[in-house]
């Protein structure tokens, strides 16, 4: 039998799918143990305190365990200790960044899957959303509204502009794909030796490219993974060639950002907008000028947690464990040179 333990709150509609993807599968799953849900789709939660009893039987479960749906973020450092037989985890969310900071797995012995494109679509919505909503002069429609003032206007459209999408993994595609089907004009930005283009995008550039395409573009779309590469990528100096109506879109993590000087330039008018899913320290300090500016969006890194994320999930755990009980390759490695 191949046991396979969940680490993070699931529905037991979703843990009954993945016992039923094979009869050498086990499934170990006793959620009275497991962090408490926040909302839904929530894979942190918040730990329960257990009894000695309970930890003593998450023990046995962790230690029986070859898979794990999620990490399990009780004791991070202790997960070879508690893992023993630990030979594949299959992650929630597309970037781990510097895993094994956190969990120091040896990556020779224990295969890390990421659940690279299950949050593509709700992004790429969150992306539009947060366009349109400079585009159309939201918050000018706002403080007419609460003037009660009726005022025509003119506003631009979103087609017919010029984007950059930073990153072209799952999300990066169809973030571009659904801006191309809207009449946007869209140029990639790659690491070195990344993908080569992809439906929808007119032109790649490589990341120490962006300098000369950031003076033409009219938004900017975060949608990397944070990488040495990436690490403050936006600074003072990028941020200043762009237009001052351009927008940044950042749904990619926080410190691809020179925070301080986005701040400066969208109190300053030096850019139109900025619509942040993401931030340098999160939970956002209360005391940041992010919160107050006009012309920011701030999102509370939800805008990959859509209600169906669970089921989509699971739908990959599931193909992958079938793989995995087959000896094939599995989908979505992650690749610790990359962060991804």
């Amino acid at each position: 039998m191949t046991k396979v333990i969940i680490c993070s709150p699931l529905e037991p509609e979703h843990v009954a799918r993945i016992a039923a993807v094979d009869p050498r599968v086990e499934v170990l799953y006793e959620p009275e143990l497991l962090p408490v849900s926040r909302y839904e789709g929530d894979h942190v939660g918040v730990l329960p305190e257990l009894t000695e009893a309970q930890r003593r039987r998450w023990f046995e479960l962790t230690s029986s365990a070859e898979v794990a749906f999620d990490f399990d973020r009780r004791a991070p450092a202790e997960v070879n200790e508690n893992f023993p037989l630990l030979r594949w985890v299959q992650g929630t969310s597309a970037g781990l960044g510097k895993l094994t900071d956190r969990f120091p797995l040896d990556l020779d012995e224990v295969v890390v899957t990421t659940a690279a494109g299950v949050h593509a679509v709700p992004l790429a919505e969150f992306v539009l959303t947060g366009l349109l909503h400079f585009v159309k002069d939201v918050p000018q429609l706002r403080r007419w509204q609460a003037e009660h003032r009726w005022t025509r206007y003119t506003s631009r459209t979103l087609s017919g502009q010029r984007v950059l999408v930073v990153g072209l993994g799952a999300v990066g595609k169809h973030t571009a794909h659904v801006l191309a089907g809207l009449g946007v004009e869209v140029v990639g930005a790659v690491r070195p030796g990344g993908t080569s283009g992809a439906p929808g995008v007119a032109e790649v550039v490589g990341f120490d490219a962006i300098g000369s395409v950031l003076p033409t573009v009219d938004a900017v779309v975060l949608a990397c993974p944070l990488t040495p590469q990436t690490e403050g990528l936006i600074g003072a100096a990028e941020l200043a060639a762009l237009k001052p109506h351009a927008v940044l879109v950042n749904i990619a993590r926080g410190q691809v950002v020179d925070e301080q000087a986005l701040i400066t330039a969208l109190s300053t008018g030096a850019l139109r907008g900025a619509v942040l899913d993401v931030a340098t320290v999160e939970p956002l300090p209360v005391d940041s000028p992010l919160w107050d500016l006009e012309n920011v969006v701030v999102s509370p890194h939800s805008a990959s947690t859509a209600a169906n994320e669970n089921a989509l999930i699971t739908d990959l755990f599931c193909a992958n464990l079938r793989r995995w009980l087959d000896g094939e390759e599995l989908h979505n490695r992650y690749r610790p040179d990359l962060g991804y």
